[in-house]
C-alpha cells in the first residue's frame, strides 16, 4: 500500500484517506483516544506492546499543562515506540460537560491522519465509576465515524466495569475480545505505571492495572454507535 498522504488544513473539511491507503512506512496505522495521560497503558497497554507492528499515535484530551504528567506521558510513548500529541480540555473536579463539538475538533487536530486499521478508545460508559470526560472521549469519536470525519477498519472500546464502585475495574462479561497479557508484556506495562507514571504499589491506579484487557470491537460506524445508546 502505498503511504498515507498529507490532509488539507482546514479543520471542517478534512476528510480522511480511503481505507486501502493506512500505511506509512509500511506499518498499519493504529491509534489511540483516550481522556487522560495513563488510561492508554491501564486500558490497553498491553495490546500497544504486544503489537509493534502498527505505528502507534496515542493522544490525550486532558492535562497537556500538567507539569507531571505530561513529561511522563511524552516518556511512556518513547517507551512505547508511539507518537503522540496532548490537548487540554478542562479536566476539574466538577467534570462540567463539554460541548460534543469542541471536543471532536480536538480529537481532529490530535489525529492527522483520520484514517486508520485501527482505532480504540474509551467504552460509553468508561471503565469505572464514573468519569464523564471518558464517555465524552467514546462519543465523540463514534461521532467522528458516524460523520466520516475520522474512518478507520475497526473501532475498540474498552470493556471494563467496577460493579458501581463494588470491585475494582475488570472486563465485562459481555466484552467481545478478552486478552490475558502474558507475563512479560504484564510486567512491562506494570512497570509503566510505577515507574515511569510514579503511582505507588498499592494504589488505586497500579491495583487496578488489569491483566485481563477487554473490548468492545466494531467494525461499522453503525455497529460502534448501536454500542454507545444507553444501555441498562
Amino acid at each position: 500500500m502505498p503511504p498515507c498522504s498529507a490532509i488539507a488544513v482546514g479543520e471542517d473539511t478534512m476528510t480522511p484517506n480511503p481505507l486501502d491507503d493506512v500505511e506509512l512506512d509500511g506499518r498499519a496505522l493504529a491509534a489511540v483516544v483516550v481522556a487522560h495521560p495513563d488510561d492508554e497503558t491501564l486500558w490497553c497497554g498491553g495490546y500497544i506492546l504486544a503489537h509493534p507492528e502498527f505505528r502507534w499515535r496515542i493522544v490525550t484530551l486532558c492535562r497537556a499543562t500538567d507539569p507531571d504528567r505530561a513529561p511522563k506521558f511524552r516518556r511512556v510513548l518513547e517507551q512505547l515506540g508511539a507518537e503522540g500529541e496532548m490537548a487540554d480540555l478542562d479536566d476539574g473536579p466538577n467534570q462540567i460537560p463539554l460541548p460534543i463539538e469542541k471536543v471532536q475538533q480536538t480529537i481532529l487536530r490530535l489525529l492527522p491522519a483520520h484514517s486508520y486499521n485501527l482505532l480504540m478508545t474509551h467504552g460509553p460508559r468508561g471503565e469505572y465509576t464514573q468519569h464523564r470526560r471518558h464517555e465524552e472521549c467514546c462519543r465523540s469519536v463514534v461521532g467522528l465515524w458516524q460523520s466520516g470525519r475520522v474512518n478507520t477498519r475497526e473501532l475498540w472500546q474498552f470493556a471494563y466495569e467496577d460493579g458501581g464502585r463494588t470491585y475494582l475495574p475488570r472486563v465485562r462479561k459481555d466484552a467481545d475480545r478478552r486478552d490475558v497479557l502474558t507475563n512479560d508484556i504484564w510486567l512491562e506495562k506494570r512497570r509503566l505505571m510505577t515507574d515511569v507514571y510514579g503511582y505507588a504499589t498499592g494504589s488505586w491506579e497500579v491495583k487496578t492495572t488489569p491483566r485481563e484487557e477487554g473490548f468492545w470491537c466494531s467494525a461499522s460506524a453503525d455497529a460502534a454507535a448501536k454500542r454507545t445508546a444507553p444501555r441498562e
